[in-house]
Formats: C-alpha cells, sequence, structure tokens
C-alpha cells in the first residue's frame, strides 16, 4: 500500500485552505459578490473584470473554499484504505481496497478528487 496519493491530496487541501485564510484575513469578510465587472471582496471593489471573470472571482470566496475543502476531506476520510489491509483472515489476496465502497485502491472517487491537480509538479506519477 502507498499513501502518496492521500498525502498529495491532504497538501493541496491544506495549501488551499490557509490561502482561504489569509484572503479572509480577520475572518469578518462576507460573501465575494460580482456585479456586472465589478467584484465586492467585503472591504474593497474591484471593476474592470469582464462579467464573467467577475463572477468566476467571487465564486471562490474564503467561506466557500473552506467549505468545498471540508467536503473534500471528509469523502477523503470515508474512501480510506480498508482497515481490513493486512489482515490475513480476508477472502482475497494481495488487493488494496476502499473501506467505503470495496472498490481497489485507491477507488476512483479518490482519483477523482485528485484529477483537478493532475497538472501539481507534485502529483504522482503512477496516477496520470
Amino acid at each position: 500500500m502507498n499513501n502518496d496519493l492521500v498525502v498529495f491530496l491532504h497538501a493541496r487541501l491544506d495549501e488551499e485552505a490557509d490561502l482561504a485564510r489569509r484572503c479572509d484575513g480577520a475572518g469578518c469578510c462576507g460573501e465575494w459578490v460580482a456585479s456586472g465587472d465589478t467584484v465586492d471582496f467585503c472591504q474593497v471593489s474591484l471593476a474592470g473584470f469582464y462579467p464573467a471573470v467577475a463572477r468566476h472571482v467571487a465564486l471562490h470566496d474564503p467561506a466557500r473554499v473552506l467549505r468545498e475543502v471540508e467536503a473534500k476531506r471528509r469523502v477523503l476520510n470515508r474512501h480510506a484504505l480498508s482497515s481490513a489491509e493486512g489482515d490475513p483472515e480476508r477472502p482475497w489476496a494481495n488487493r488494496d481496497d476502499c473501506q467505503f465502497d470495496g472498490d481497489l485502491w485507491p477507488c476512483d472517487d479518490l482519483l477523482d478528487l485528485a484529477l483537478p491537480y493532475q497538472d501539481h509538479r507534485d502529483f504522482p506519477e503512477r496516477y496520470r
């Protein structure tokens, strides 16, 4: 069993959460909102974006990013390597499986969580 994909995913989620927290400083910022070419960042508004870009930026407000990171962490935790790993009583030989769905580990859900990070320099080569 190799945990490199899980370690990689935890590192990416830690980075995203850290950046989101730094963007919200004292935690007093509300939801980022786009209106036309302007994004209201709660403490300042910036104009001059294409409207679609303004909506995209607003979609990544820190509170939303932190909720998304927590949701991904819960999925990651559910799809851990089965605790039966190494159990001589299990009926299959030499197979790592997911504790959530019994699929071969890492299961498709873990691989799907990793997909957005595929271009990251630390992405485990064997999962490309």
